[in-house]
């Protein structure tokens, strides 16, 4: 038993150096692309790794910045006038995100994120993937910041032949360089180089090359990471004086959704690549993770979530438990102890093009083709909330997202009533439970029909039947199936679906009756 525990801690003990490898230069960039001083990536991280796995969170998840919130956050800095004066504001809203997330846990709230259909939740995730995209560009390039500061995405599309015409050609060869290593990396299956995350070689290379053109002398301000003095940085830093305006308020409703929803994702993504199949506890990973949001902003750090690109990457790398998140912290606390004059050596346009690759992963043309695929009906809700996210903010595109949405199926027979209350009825036998579903079975539906699924588990046999509805929409289908595959397997039954068609061709997508 203790050879087995041991054996396990040093398996989270590798996983967490690994992450931390990865981490590392992300969190730098996601700092640095949100307006923050980089090192509070680092920061965000350590409390991330350290504080969060004191708390009965997911065991594989891996907490700290992310791409997904950088918009919110860059937004968040221009409207309250820049960092030196929006940091102690937007640190007061960080913490009260932690607060409302350990309500959240405590109240048992952790199945929120059903509230949000797949394709907006998906259209939310490409328009922020098209941002960050946007915004490396101009850092990849080398350009000087003056020509891109609080342009909006539109502005940026349009001035990206001016940024090519004030190319800074050392700063664009690293940024060509790291983004390069970053689309062959997959491809290498020498297992020296695949010891190593591409992120660093990555750093290694750039840094190599800012000390033989001796960045460090002849750059730009812009062109290296700058780190300072960390330690005087860290301060308590929430003020809440601007607590009565409505902008307050409206970034912490941003904050807050973005991070409970992406995180929630993550986590219940993990629980089907869980090797140990441990099923997660969505409310005590929100608790866990409020508590790592009110330490982070007590000190001025970033919103954080569970991570969905380093959580997989753990559960890959052997992880066996939350330990291998503190370990990751552990060695972020570590590089700001001994290590900054190597940090500050980092040109920013590698890191540009890390958080560009990570905007395309969110936002490829896969992802278009796939929407596509389910329907025409989701394709038209993606590009919706793509839209008005890229042209108004994330908010406006998801309700616009939500809105054509209800349109769309209440179309196809849904009714008002019908959109927020599920309608069925209870038949039990000796061995089996049936839910006859009635109306519609859409995404609000769903906590409904698993709470009743898992109140009524004793039951040897489970039969859902969808033959009474008039519309099952995609977001539905899509939990029937990963309750058939990830949880009652053959015990499930689901019935009913001779009377409808569906609008495409692909397994799950939205289906209408015909009668």
């Amino acid at each position: 038993m203790i050879d087995c525990a041991k054996t396990n801690l040093l398996k989270d003990l590798r996983s967490g150096f690994q992450i931390f490898l990865l981490a590392l230069p992300l969190s730098l960039g996601i700092a640095r692309a949100s307006g923050y001083p980089p090192a509070m990536g680092i920061l965000t991280a350590m409390i991330g790794g350290m504080v969060t796995s004191l708390f009965r969170v997911t065991p594989l998840a891996i907490k700290g910045p992310a791409a997904g919130l950088i918009t919110v956050v860059a937004a968040a800095i221009a409207d309250f006038g820049g960092i030196d004066s929006a940091w102690g504001t937007i640190s007061a809203i960080v913490l009260l995100v932690g607060v409302a997330q350990i309500l959240f846990g405590i109240f048992k709230l952790g199945s929120i994120s059903e509230y949000f259909p797949e394709t907006v939740v998906h259209g939310m995730l490409a328009a922020i993937g098209l941002i960050i995209i946007l915004k490396h560009i101009p850092i990849l390039l080398g350009v000087d910041p003056a020509l891109y500061k609080n342009l909006s995405p539109v502005e940026l599309f349009v001035s990206i032949p001016v940024f090519f015409e004030n190319i800074q050609m050392q700063v664009a060869i690293i940024g060509f360089l790291s983004l390069g290593l970053l689309i062959i990396y997959p491809f290498i299956t020498i297992k020296s180089i695949r010891r190593l995350p591409a992120p660093i070689w990555i750093l290694t290379a750039s840094i190599g090359l800012a000390i033989y053109w001796q960045m460090k002398t002849n750059a730009l301000t812009y062109e290296l990471v700058h780190i300072g003095n960390f330690w005087d940085s860290i301060n308590i830093r929430p003020d809440f004086t601007a607590v009565k305006q409505g902008l307050f308020w409206k970034y912490f409703i941003m904050f807050l959704f973005v991070s409970t929803i992406e995180s929630l994702l993550t986590v219940k993504a993990l629980e089907s690549i869980d090797p140990k199949k441990r099923e997660v506890n969505p409310d005590g990973d929100l608790i866990g993770q409020g508590a790592g949001n009110m330490f982070s902003g007590l000190l001025g750090g970033l919103p954080m979530i569970s991570e969905v690109v380093r959580s997989t990457s753990n559960a890959s790398f052997g992880a066996q438990s939350k330990w291998a998140n503190f370990f990751h912290g552990f060695f972020m606390l570590l590089v700001m102890l001994l290590f900054i004059p190597v940090i500050e050596w980092i040109p920013n346009a590698s890191l540009a093009a890390l958080l560009l690759f990570a905007g395309y992963n969110l936002a490829s043309l896969k992802h278009f083709i796939h929407v596509y695929k389910i329907g025409k009906e989701q394709f038209v809700i993606f590009l919706v909330t793509i839209f008005f996210t890229l042209y108004e903010d994330l908010l406006v595109g998801v309700a616009a997202g939500m809105l054509i949405k209800a349109a769309i199926e209440m179309h196809y027979g849904l009714t008002f009533k019908n959109l927020f209350r599920a309608a069925y009825t209870l038949e039990k036998s000796a061995t089996s439970l049936t839910i006859r579903m009635k109306e519609a079975a859409i995404f609000t539906h769903r906590n409904a029909i698993k709470n009743l699924l898992e109140s009524n588990k004793e039951f040897p046999h489970l039969i859902i039947d969808l033959s009474a509805v008039k519309i099952i929409d995609h977001s539905f289908m899509v939990m029937l199936d990963s309750l058939k595959k990830n949880k009652y397997g053959d015990r499930l039954t689901i019935i009913g679906f001779e009377n409808f068609r569906a609008l495409s061709e692909h397994s799950l997508s939205t289906k209408v009756s015909t009668g």
